[in-house]
């Protein structure tokens, strides 16, 4: 897949509109020179497909290069229709991977306030860079997709309403990605947010749809408490149920104490991705990922399409 750069665009400071440059300096693991976007995360360069702003311009919006906030538009190439992990080689010295699809918007731009839409939440893409270099405007773009070898990838969501506000230090968090790097796991986002049932499915999908996370692991609100709303939360945005793996949680942690039947923790598909819930304490999450990560390893190939489903004779 090819294409090339139609617009360079920068803004130096954050909420306000990206202006087109001839060229610029991307730096790797960082971003690009002089953006304010620029930084130690997984949103460091922002990319949108020109045919999206052609179309929307048939409309009458009469948008420029940069008023949606991306970085770089791209002709010919369907940016929102590539896997996360898909490389994208710009020039002849940059590389960068991306990492998530769409995003939400939390304020309304200036072309929403007009529109009544905008199409950056949904059709932009967000990428890391791995290669620094300088792309200038008609640079040629080539794709690679992701290997489908490529180490898996897992998210981290400890429910906690108070290591949430700082009032208690998390420690399920830290031993669950202890746990899973030593398994080969690269670590995506670590999250503690509090027991609400909203802000958890809102992380989910965004984990799951955006991001393309193979695994998400949950921490806590599995239990009786009225605030407990994680199983609740999760199976609202399942796909698909996945009941095994929490009954087997179950089955094996009864052999350690009888209260694990008091654990409504549930495991669930959402496109491609696995989430299991596990309880709040770090023995407990300990326990259960060593339950259950040597068969998860098959159920992860499976749905990324790098293995077969298999009868046992």
């Amino acid at each position: 897949m090819e294409g090339k750069i139609r617009a360079v665009c920068i803004s130096e400071k954050r909420g306000t509109a990206k202006h087109e440059v001839p060229s610029a300096v991307f730096v790797e693991g960082r971003g690009i020179e002089n953006d304010a976007h620029a930084g130690d995360w997984h949103r460091q360069v922002s990319l949108l497909s020109a045919m999206r702003v052609d179309e929307f311009n048939e409309k009458g919006a009469g948008v420029t290069n940069g008023d949606f906030g991306e970085n770089l538009v791209v002709e010919d190439i369907d940016c929102k229709n590539l896997p996360v992990g898909s490389v994208l080689k710009v020039g002849d010295e940059v590389c960068l991977r991306m990492t998530q699809r769409g995003k939400e918007c939390h304020t309304h731009c200036q072309v929403y306030q007009r529109m009544g839409d905008c199409i950056m939440p949904r059709e932009g893409v967000f990428a890391e860079v791995l290669k620094g270099g300088t792309v200038r405007k008609g640079d040629a773009v080539t794709v690679e997709y992701p290997d489908e070898n490529r180490p898996f990838q897992a998210a981290v969501i400890i429910l906690s309403d108070k290591a949430s506000k700082g009032e208690r230090e998390d420690l399920s968090g830290p031993k669950a990605c202890e746990i899973l790097k030593k398994n080969g796991y690269e670590i995506i986002e670590t999250l503690v947010i509090p027991d609400e049932k909203v802000k958890l499915k809102n992380e989910l999908i965004r984990l799951s749809d955006g991001r393309e996370a193979d695994l998400i692991i949950t921490s806590g609100g599995t239990g009786f408490s009225l605030r407990d709303n994680t199983p609740e939360a999760t199976m609202e945005v399942a796909h698909r149920n996945a009941p095994g793996i929490a009954e087997y949680i179950r089955m094996r942690s009864a052999g350690i104490t009888d209260r694990a039947m008091l654990s409504r923790g549930v495991s669930v598909i959402r496109g491609k991705t696995i989430i299991v819930n596990l309880p709040g304490s770090p023995k407990a999450v300990e326990e259960s990922l060593g339950f259950i990560l040597d068969a998860l390893e098959h159920g992860i190939k499976i749905l990324r399409g790098s293995a077969s489903e298999c009868a046992r004779t």
